[in-house]
């Protein structure tokens, strides 16, 4: 008898209908698609999947154990994050996972650039100001809002120094954005180690964690979101950090202690931040001290994990999930092993 498989694809409302799975000769595969998958409909979709398509929803291990996913084999993550699915617990019971490596670069290296600008320039409270009639009540001394806790203006991109946590894929890409626009780049190496070595594949000279901190203007953190990653940046992260700087997270949330990082906009031994990611999601003002009131008089972006929003990304995706999945089906393809998750 033929090999049989059932996908089950929980976000499939995010994508182009074109996102098609086949199978090949020999094996027979049936399909559900869910536009979106809730909480409360997870374990009864996932009781007879052997293959399970999915973006963001979180799979923990009560939903991949046997008494509730029994027949799955295969998990195809169509993002480049595997941090929603538990892989411990996918290497216990034999479940292979792929993702989609590389897909977002683009996008997602555009947005650290525009939240940089944001961060620097002031925008979002120049924004502001300017809608809600603060320009006209105090004219040109609007502009002492842009400077820093002494007074200084804003630094220009040949002027930063750039400071880039995880030299992946994305890492890579903004640090070539980066010196285009004039400004030297710094790349990190891991924290807590004090001689770090030059890149594999590159001939980037890593610097100590510590070391670009505070030598940094812009610090930008692209690392996925592992054990050793949680709360990289914290309180004594911030206290070496330069006021002058601003800080950029397109990662993940629980990278960057929320709590810590209000309290440096806060009294301003920073000079700005932006976020793309929140430790929940969705955040809100019930979940997030960076969304609590008052946070709009600080130097704060945010935007809703929408980094790697483009139609590049969606084409990426259409064309990478569905050749996993193919891949897992020839007994082929490459796994969380080799890709640990990121932004």
């Amino acid at each position: 008898m033929a090999e049989h498989h059932h996908l089950v694809h929980l976000q499939a409302g995010l994508f182009d209908p074109s996102h098609q799975f086949t199978a090949p000769p020999g094996i027979t595969l049936t399909q559900e698609h869910y536009s979106n998958t809730t909480p409360d409909q997870l374990h009864a979709r996932l009781r007879d999947a052997t293959i399970l398509v999915l973006c963001y929803t979180r799979i923990n291990a009560e939903a991949l154990s046997e008494a509730v996913s029994p027949k799955l084999k295969f998990i195809a993550i169509t993002a480049v994050g595997t941090d929603s699915v538990d892989l411990e617990t996918c290497r216990r019971r034999g479940i292979r996972v792929s993702n989609c490596p590389g897909s977002n670069v683009e996008s997602v290296s555009n947005h650290v650039m525009a939240l940089y600008f944001a961060a620097r320039r002031n925008v979002v409270r120049m924004d502001r100001a300017t809608k809600d009639g603060t320009w006209l009540k105090v004219g040109s001394m609007l502009s002492n809002r842009m400077a820093d806790r002494d007074g200084d203006w804003c630094l220009t991109c040949e002027e930063e120094v750039m400071g880039i946590l995880g030299y992946g894929y994305v890492g890579k890409r903004v640090a070539k954005m980066a010196q285009a626009l004039g400004m030297k780049v710094l790349i990190a190496g891991r924290k807590g180690e004090d001689s770090p070595s030059t890149s594999n594949d590159t001939d980037i000279q890593r610097i100590p964690f510590d070391e670009v901190l505070q030598k940094s203007t812009v610090l930008v953190i692209a690392v996925p979101r592992i054990p050793e990653t949680m709360n990289m940046i914290s309180t004594a992260e911030f206290a070496k950090i330069s006021h002058k700087a601003v800080l950029i997270n397109v990662s993940r949330g629980g990278i960057v202690d929320e709590v810590a990082l209000l309290q440096a906009l806060k009294y301003r031994s920073i000079h700005g931040a932006a976020t793309d990611v929140f430790a929940i999601e969705p955040a809100s003002v019930k979940t997030s001290p960076l969304l609590a009131e008052g946070v709009e008089e600080l130097n704060l972006t945010t935007s809703p994990h929408v980094a790697w929003c483009a139609d590049r990304t969606a084409k990426n995706y259409a064309r990478m999930s569905p050749e996993n999945v193919m891949n897992f089906l020839l007994g082929q393809g490459r796994f969380p092993e080799t890709y640990p998750g990121g932004t």
